[in-house]
């Protein structure tokens, strides 16, 4: 499919995605602003409330009629409760204290419903369904269909998108290793494929739609990614220093300061792997990996503390999730970022 064709299927004019962030960095603004100037913009649902989401996207539909998507990840039933997370606290328990906030203490709560996540998904407005960390259910697919949006899978590998295609997706985003925040695929061998070689080899694997995603910041690398068989480009790090994403000023700031070499994949948040820039919590995790506990527990478990990092606008106990090309970071609105990439893509 060319990009024209791609917008066309979206209803959009651009082939630019703004991507999901699950996790607190979107906001309906930050969504609205990519649909509103021509592209498309995603919400990141899977850490949403039921009615969180079904608000967010009333707000995004209040501010845009343009086209957006939501993507939430998998349903999968997670690992047993832990039987001794002893290790796990005593490592978070120095942050906490420089916090001046409890040890923590793990939650039995698995998170939110996929199932009363989709409910709010189908009746929301958006066109576009995507998700991560595997397949979709069946029913889901066809609960989706029948609500007419375009279903749009992840993946890391031509493996997993020969996958994502027999399971009857419009869609597939390559995800290159160069991405920021988690890895989407779900192939136990974390595949750390570039974007680029990635993009050429599922878009010769496969007959579906491809999305490029991973180090893409400016409309070049939109081209670029066009050129060797993708239809559009998924940013994320790009959006995250406007004012629009709803994330500290530290972790702004963070990113402007960072170089591509100071990002590595990390357990140490949520207990998946993620690229983010390194800081003195993961630093420490890192080193202790025995430590940390599987997603979604770790994730759990460390919840307080960045939530109360984020209050204290302290980005060293932050999940700083950032992609490899993050030192191309621009200072922009939106809008503005949305103009500059259509006229770098348009040049």
């Amino acid at each position: 499919m060319t990009p024209a064709s791609l917008c066309q299927l979206l209803a959009i004019e651009y082939p630019i995605i703004k991507a999901p962030m699950a996790g607190g960095a979107d906001s309906p603004a930050l969504v609205a602003a990519a649909s509103e100037a021509g592209g498309m913009g995603f919400i990141g649902g899977a850490y949403l409330s039921p009615q969180q989401l079904a608000t967010d996207c009333a707000a995004i539909r209040s501010l845009t009629d343009k086209p957006f998507g939501v993507n939430l990840f998998v349903p999968e039933t997670p690992p047993a409760y832990p039987s001794n997370t002893r290790g796990a606290v005593t490592a978070l328990t120095p942050f906490c204290q420089a916090l001046a906030i409890p040890a923590p203490v793990l939650s039995h709560d698995q998170g939110q419903s996929f199932d009363q996540q989709l409910a709010v998904v189908l009746d929301s407005g958006a066109s576009a369904l995507s998700f991560t960390f595997g397949l979709l259910p069946e029913s889901a697919m066809l609960a989706a269909r029948q609500a007419g949006l375009t279903l749009i899978g992840t993946a890391t590998s031509t493996e997993e998108a020969c996958l994502l295609e027999q399971s009857g997706v419009d869609i597939i985003i390559a995800q290159g290793s160069e991405a920021g925040g988690h890895r989407g695929g779900f192939s136990n061998s974390n595949p750390m494929i570039g974007t680029l070689a990635l993009v050429a080899q599922i878009s010769a694997a496969v007959s579906l739609t491809v999305i490029a995603a991973g180090g893409i910041m400016n409309g070049q690398g939109v081209r670029a990614a066009i050129q060797l068989g993708a239809s559009a480009a998924q940013l994320g790090t790009a959006f995250l220093t406007c004012p629009e994403a709803n994330i500290p000023a530290s972790y702004k700031q963070a990113i402007f300061s960072s170089k591509a070499e100071q990002t590595r994949l990390t357990r140490a948040f949520s207990g998946r792997y993620a690229r983010g820039i390194i800081n003195p919590m993961m630093e420490a995790l890192d080193a202790q990996p025995d430590a940390i506990l599987p997603f979604p527990w770790q994730n759990s478990l460390t919840r307080p503390l960045r939530s109360a990092a984020a209050q204290a606008n302290n980005a060293d106990y932050l999940s700083l999730w950032a992609g490899q090309g993050l030192e191309l970071a621009r200072q922009l609105s939106a809008a503005q970022l949305m103009a500059a990439l259509i006229e770098e893509l348009n040049a």
